[in-house]
């Protein structure tokens, strides 16, 4: 099958490929092995996520994207190549046209990167669009109306909040507060008060497992292993979702300050519709246990999670791609 459209979310954490008539194709975390003797690309994504923190001297494996945005140029365009390479296959005619998304307080410059990038990785057009827009059309919400829609999109770099009508965005807020942040907080927790070194790896698979933003019917325990700092031996510890959930609350509670500030300079008669509709929360961190039920709590609303959170972006890739009417509708948005 001959690929001519491809929907790109390329996330810091995940970037997840969108081919029409095939769904989802990829799901492979943003990561890039490279070889520190010749700067060659070694691998990419799952296998090059597995070597973080393990590689010797030789070979570096990192995240080219940092805060939602390129950090690192070529090892982004590397990146890409590798995701609509893999798309494409071996043998293909055409050079497809590709929607990526980005981050709605990326600079003209970060989004002529973007674009440059995927245009050196083989695609024929790059069309550049604003996250918030394309999660929303993703999570079916009807931004083309003349009522208010609040979305709030929680990822690894970012958290993208943003308040949506006529097929435009009227308030938004691009925050450096997301699941890494999250991540970062888990390895402070662990260093302060048990003396161990865990990598972000091993403190997101601990968030993950056993991690929530309020408290469960019953709390979780995981045991988890370390170096101590003391003695600089391998440890182990045994460490609740109390504990969890006291490491991440500073950086939920920074995201919920953003959003209620947010709400506030949204018009009143914007505000009285997503008031009564509820707000909509995707992205990955959005599979967090009850992080709907802390946002309603403290905002005053009611907040849902969208079907599939994480792919909520990657999804309105996809249908703009395959709608040219609701291209049109949102060309303001699109670079």
């Amino acid at each position: 099958m001959f690929v001519r459209k491809i929907g790109i979310d390329l996330g810091t954490a995940n970037t997840l490929v969108y081919v029409p008539s095939r769904g989802i194709i990829l799901n492979e975390p943003s990561v890039v092995a490279i070889s520190t003797f010749d700067k060659s690309v070694l691998a990419v994504g799952d296998e090059a996520k597995e070597m973080i923190g393990r590689t010797p001297d030789t070979i570096v494996a990192r995240r080219p994207l940092k805060d939602g945005v390129i950090a690192d140029y070529k090892t982004t365009e590397a990146m890409l190549k590798y995701f609509v390479g893999k798309t494409l296959g071996k043998f293909h005619l055409f050079k497809p046209e590709v929607m990526i998304s980005i981050p709605s307080g990326a600079t003209p410059t970060e989004r002529r990167a973007v674009k440059d990038a995927g245009i050196a990785a083989g695609a024929k057009e790059v069309y550049i669009i604003k996250e918030p827009i394309a999660a929303a059309i993703g999570a079916n919400i009807p931004i083309g109306s003349a009522s208010g829609h609040m979305i709030i999109d929680v990822g690894g770099g970012t958290s993208e909040i943003a308040v949506i009508s006529l097929s435009g965005i009227v308030l938004n807020r691009s925050l450096k507060l997301a699941g890494y942040k999250m991540d970062k907080a888990v390895v402070n927790f662990l260093r302060l008060k048990y003396s161990l070194v865990v990598g972000e790896t091993t403190a997101e698979e601990i968030k993950t497992t056993i991690g929530t933003a309020v408290a469960p019917k019953k709390e979780k325990v995981m045991v988890v292993r370390g170096q101590s700092l003391e003695n600089g031996l391998p440890t182990t510890i045994r460490i609740t979702s109390v504990e969890v959930r006291e490491a991440i609350a500073p950086i939920l509670n920074q995201i919920i300050g953003e959003l209620s500030e947010v709400i506030e300079a949204t018009p009143p008669e914007l505000m009285g519709d997503f008031l009564e509709k509820g707000i909509t929360l995707c992205g990955g961190v959005a599979n967090l246990p009850g992080i709907d039920r802390l946002f309603s709590r403290e905002i005053k609303m009611p907040v849902f999670v969208a079907d599939d959170p994480q792919a909520a972006v990657v999804l309105g890739c996809g249908k703009l791609l395959e709608n040219a009417k609701l291209r049109e509708k949102v060309k303001v948005n699109i670079d």
